[in-house]
């Protein structure tokens, strides 16, 4: 399995934090990777100025963190009242071509936020197939956004990812992995969201052997009963187990990233609990494979795995 360097912890769980103070705690949960959240209250691509990009950079480096993924999936800083749930229009298959323009347009600022900050990856969403777009014409839509878009990553140097969800028009691995023969770049791949997988009725090891050598970042949550409902880990009935062996048999060596927006009155305690879980997991398999190998010490945060 990936090595414990690698796991990170997304900032959208933090949405009553700003942005640096985010960063701060959790690096202070353990890990040494961070996933942005591209909306509103962090990185709002709309509002981010210099200064700030600069401010992040600098709180970067302070913490030694790496970023795992820009994820500009949801844009709820686009709407004057939005709901607190994810947020997909406007998406890259919206009817209205100016809807479809902005998410093209703010895609791009934050492959731009990615290569001020060395990130390498940008994710996004399909979106849903609404009123006026049937499944051919948003397969279409589709294609032409991630083409251009593509250009794009070809320029700052970071790579583009779709994650795929029950619900969107992309939200099974088979179209995903249709989607990225038919796009045929090494530019771009997959946020696989193994939780979604698992609320599709899809078995997450056999995902990960799907799109084996086009993942880009894994997000990773517990779940109960194939409900969509982002759960720490031990909370659910995810097989961690077997999805940790089946990275370490694909050979997969990036980040993995503990998305869970839904804890947002306690965020450190949640990742606290995701440090020390995925800490556990990567020693017992590791033993595993060699007795004596060592992970190197990172700071326990007391946490209880069930």
């Amino acid at each position: 399995m990936p090595p414990i360097a690698n796991f990170a912890f997304s900032t959208n769980a933090f949405v009553r934090f700003e942005l640096e103070e985010a960063v701060d705690l959790i690096a202070e949960a353990g890990f040494r990777g961070v996933e942005i959240l591209a909306d509103k209250p962090h990185a709002w691509m709309e509002r981010f100025s210099r200064r700030r990009i600069e401010r992040l950079a600098s709180k970067l480096r302070s913490r030694g963190m790496f970023v795992s993924n820009i994820n500009a999936n949801c844009t709820s800083g686009f709407w004057k009242d939005c709901p607190p749930e994810p947020v997909f229009e406007p998406s890259i298959i919206s009817r209205r071509a100016e809807f479809r323009r902005w998410r093209i347009e703010y895609t791009k600022k934050a492959m731009k936020l990615a290569a001020e900050i060395g990130a390498k990856n940008v994710s996004l969403t399909s979106g849903k197939a609404l009123n006026g777009v049937p499944p051919d014409r948003a397969g279409r839509l589709l294609l032409d956004a991630v083409r251009e878009l593509l250009d794009e990553a070809h320029k700052t140097g970071c790579r583009l990812s779709l994650e795929y969800e029950p619900g969107l028009y992309i939200e099974r691995t088979s179209e995903m992995a249709g989607l990225i023969a038919e796009v045929c770049d090494d530019r771009f791949g997959a946020n696989l969201d193994l939780g979604h997988v698992a609320v599709a009725g899809e078995d997450p090891c056999m995902a990960i052997k799907s799109l084996r050598g086009h993942i880009f970042n894994i997000h990773i949550e517990d779940i109960a009963g194939r409900k969509h409902y982002h759960m720490a880990p031990g909370e659910g009935d995810m097989d961690f187990g077997s999805i940790f062996e089946t990275l370490d048999r694909v050979s997969y060596d990036g980040p993995v990233t503990w998305e869970l927006y839904t804890h947002d009155e306690d965020p450190a305690g949640a990742a606290c609990k995701a440090f020390s879980y995925s800490r556990r997991l990567a020693a017992e398999l590791s033993a595993r494979r060699s007795p004596s190998a060592s992970l190197g010490r990172r700071r326990d945060c007391g946490a209880r795995i069930p």
